[in-house]
């Protein structure tokens, strides 16, 4: 039978079986180490689905050249199809060949954090390839790679890959009301945000995950610092601060500025995070509900521990059109407005699709509003009726 099997670019099935046992002794050695327990119920790092097999797949011309654009459909795409188009990413970019990345590295790299995001309806490995999918096509269309060095490309796009890494599913708000183990580790500064960047790292300390193997410690150290800044960026309790940083820069922005440069480094990731919306309307849709079904997952669960609820994730008083509407004009669009003003080609193909999505919601709450109003009429009127 393993004759038959497809051959695996640069190893064949005899490895890819070897690197699956690897990647299971490497969690359970990440499980062991000082006792870190992180969160699920049985204390260790586990999959939370089946490894995926991780055949050959070829992209053809057709999804090499989508996977450039914010129109990609992420829906399409088995876990396996996800991770070539991952792999190829990185080559297209030049990282594997330019910082001499070992392939097969990569690949059990790319299996591992698969089997580290779990499957929320919301935050799992499809909103990770979601949001790396969007920092490559930003890195195309914005030419990024003329202005920012290589290094700062491999620290955009691992940061990307690694942004939520065993996210529980519940937010920070959850974590320091409910003061899980998580809050309590990181005093309720960005819980959820610091223990995406603990995994990551642990990942990288296994020698046959390590893609930063052939660095220097200096250049390890720089790497390591870049990539833990654009997550911790990711927290939106941090949003007003970042942005307001950025604005502040933007008109008189400078290129050679490192710390201009990590500013929008960090806006860049914040707009990958949460930017479903810039998609067509059947590829963004679908996110909004696997959201909504993940905040009423929370909001049910603190409802069930007596902890405070947020309005916008509570199912008896947020609909689609409202979840959407305030978030889209008062966080997309001026954040994405203001990268516009370093990189004006995003305003037709990611800023004019985000004000195409806040006309046709609020078009849908007009709607919702009219039912409303026509339903409490006829309530008023059946209770006149009862009355008489």
């Amino acid at each position: 039978m393993l004759e038959k099997r497809v051959e695996l670019e640069g190893m064949k099935v005899e490895e890819i079986e070897k690197c699956h046992s690897d990647i299971k002794k490497l969690r359970e050695e990440m499980a062991s180490i000082n006792n870190s327990h992180f969160l699920d119920d049985k204390k260790k790092l586990t999959s939370r689905r089946d490894v995926p097999s991780y055949p050959k797949y070829h992209l053809s011309q057709e999804t090499v050249e989508a996977l450039r654009h914010p129109t990609f459909d992420v829906w399409q795409w088995e876990p396996n199809e996800m991770l070539s188009c991952l792999e190829h990413m990185y080559n297209d970019l030049d990282l594997v060949k330019g910082f001499n990345m070992n392939p097969i590295t990569l690949k059990r790299w790319l299996i591992c954090i698969h089997d580290n995001y779990q499957v929320n309806p919301f935050h799992n490995f499809r909103h990770c390839f979601c949001v790396t999918q969007m920092m490559y096509s930003m890195i195309c269309l914005c030419s990024l790679q003329e202005i920012f060095t290589q290094v700062d490309i491999l620290i955009l796009m691992t940061a990307a890959v690694c942004h939520d890494l065993q996210h529980p599913g519940y937010n920070n708000t959850y974590q320091i009301n409910a003061r899980t183990e998580l809050a309590v580790r990181y005093n309720d500064i960005s819980p959820l945000e610091n223990h995406h960047c603990a995994v990551a790292f642990q990942i990288f300390s296994q020698p046959d995950c390590n893609i930063f193997s052939t660095f220097d410690p200096e250049a390890f150290k720089q790497i390591r610092q870049g990539i833990i800044t654009l997550i911790l960026a990711t927290d939106m309790a941090r949003h007003g601060e970042i942005l307001d940083s950025f604005k502040h820069k933007v008109d008189s922005f400078d290129f050679s500025d490192e710390e201009h440069v990590t500013c929008l480094k960090m806006v860049l990731i914040k707009c990958c995070d949460i930017s479903n919306e810039v998609r067509p309307m059947e590829v963004a849709e679908p996110w909004v509900d696997c959201l909504l079904e993940e905040y009423f997952m929370q909001s049910d669960r603190e409802k069930a521990e007596s902890l405070p609820v947020a309005p916008f994730m509570d199912r008896e008083k947020v609909t689609k059109p409202t979840a959407q509407i305030g978030f889209i004009k008062f966080v997309l669009i001026p954040m994405f407005e203001t990268v516009m003003k370093l990189f004006p080609q995003i305003e037709e193909v990611m800023i004019q699709p985000l004000r195409e999505s806040r006309d046709r919601y609020e078009e849908l709450k007009q709607i919702d509003d009219a039912m409303n109003e026509v339903q409490k009429k006829k309530s008023e009127n059946l209770t006149m009726g009862k009355k008489k």
